[in-house]
């Protein structure tokens, strides 16, 4: 049996927008102990799910400008192909290709690069993420315990809002590799 890789949850800096919120929502919880809904709608209608839910190219105009006679009249764009062709053995048609393989190269090669810092710099997102967020859940932890018994509809607040608390950790966990901060 073979295992594959889960797919990530969280794509992008954007698709954490919503973790950003509920970490905003924790917060305020954690700074108004009188606080037993939201002022945001979206999370008042995630913390209301909540309640059946249990715990749990230009190199190669530039070359081709200056390969051949100079300009961009028939004559230089021609004898520009042929130049080039013929460093491969070929004609102007294969001029074309060489013009444009440094384009491509560069092309490939930078959007590699910049994938490559942008996944390292999600990656760095998620876990500060994940560290807020394991903070704010044992925040409303202490907050669950010292109201306890004398406000049933910050109880329930506060309670919805550990549920989401984590599962925002579990998918930010998965998200992760599984390895825990």
């Amino acid at each position: 049996m073979v295992n594959h890789p889960k797919e990530p949850l969280y794509k992008n800096a954007e698709s954490l927008k919503p973790v950003e919120k509920l970490l905003d929502e924790a917060n305020a919880a954690i700074s108004d102990t009188t606080r037993v809904f939201s002022d945001d709608g979206d999370m008042n209608a995630a913390l209301a799910a909540t309640s059946g839910i249990g715990a749990g190219g230009a190199i190669g105009f530039a070359a081709l400008y200056y390969a051949g006679v100079t300009g961009l009249s028939a004559a230089g764009i021609t004898s520009a192909l042929a130049a080039a062709g013929s460093l491969v053995a070929g004609g102007m048609a294969a001029g074309i290709a060489v013009l444009a393989a440094p384009a491509v190269l560069l092309g490939v090669g930078a959007y590699a690069w910049t994938a490559q810092r942008n996944k390292k710099r999600l990656i760095q997102k998620k876990e500060m993420l994940l560290q807020e967020v394991l903070r704010k859940h044992d925040g409303i932890i202490r907050q669950l315990k010292d109201t306890s018994g004398k406000n049933k509809e910050r109880i329930e607040y506060l309670t919805r809002l550990n549920i989401l608390l984590q599962a925002a950790i579990k998918d930010l966990t998965g998200d992760l590799g599984g390895c825990a901060a």
